[in-house]
């Protein structure tokens, strides 16, 4: 039975009590205060939902995920990192990215970033837990990704592309980043052939759950630049 979240409680039910199908389904309602998405991460879930949906939070098994140790940059990415097509940054137009995350896209049927979505990561831009990473060419915004920072973990929300080898890029020279950091995991929510390409894998959701308490720690609220 689905668990129906209070707007005054901010637990979540155990994730072993998520659906089986749809995967991972967990709970429903609740809201999208920062305290509430900082208590799901913190659990292993996330909201994903359309308009017009209730809130729904997810916590699929097997949980895809990038160890940064794991990085695969295929030759033709590498020599187009080598070739500066791209610059990239950091925390510089976090609104511009999600609002790319959340424009249509051609394999797509409507977009669960929706207005109350945004609103609420651009509230935890503020705070300084989600970051962005922008991806220009010639002064031109033309891919990104965005998620949030806590202890060693990178929680990745969506990325976009509007040229070829974009996202990528971008999400390379992230991952880079982090592995500077000394960052242990990325989660990645659910499997693609793009996240795949780029050496993403699922592990099981007692694994991630480990992972979490390994992990997992105090948000990192400094602006990170490149």
């Amino acid at each position: 039975m689905l668990t129906w979240l209070q707007r005054d409680n901010l637990s979540f039910p155990p994730l072993d009590k998520a659906m089986r199908e749809p995967n991972g389904l967990l709970a429903a309602g609740g809201d999208l205060s920062p305290e509430r998405l900082l208590a799901a991460y913190r659990h292993g879930c996330f909201p994903w939902y359309q308009e017009g949906q209730p809130l729904l939070w997810w916590s699929p098994d097997p949980r895809t995920v990038l160890y940064p140790e794991e990085l695969h940059i295929s030759r033709s990415l590498r020599k187009t990192l080598r070739q500066g097509v791209f610059q990239i940054t950091f925390d510089q137009a976090f609104k511009a990215v999600i609002e790319g995350c959340a424009a249509p896209r051609s394999y797509a049927d409507g977009t669960w970033i929706t207005p109350s979505m945004q609103d609420a990561y651009l509230q935890l831009h503020r705070m300084g837990i989600a970051h962005s990473v922008e991806v220009w060419q010639d002064e031109r915004l033309v891919g990104g990704l965005y998620g949030l920072a806590m202890g060693q973990l990178f929680f990745g929300e969506s990325m976009f592309s509007r040229v070829t080898n974009a996202s990528k890029a971008g999400f390379v020279t992230w991952v880079e980043h982090l592995r500077e950091r000394d960052f242990k995991l990325i989660d990645c929510q659910m499997p693609t052939q793009h996240l795949a390409s780029l050496g993403a894998r699922t592990i099981s959701r007692k694994t991630f759950a480990e992972a979490l308490a390994r992990y997992l720690g105090e948000p990192d609220t400094t602006r990170w630049e490149s």
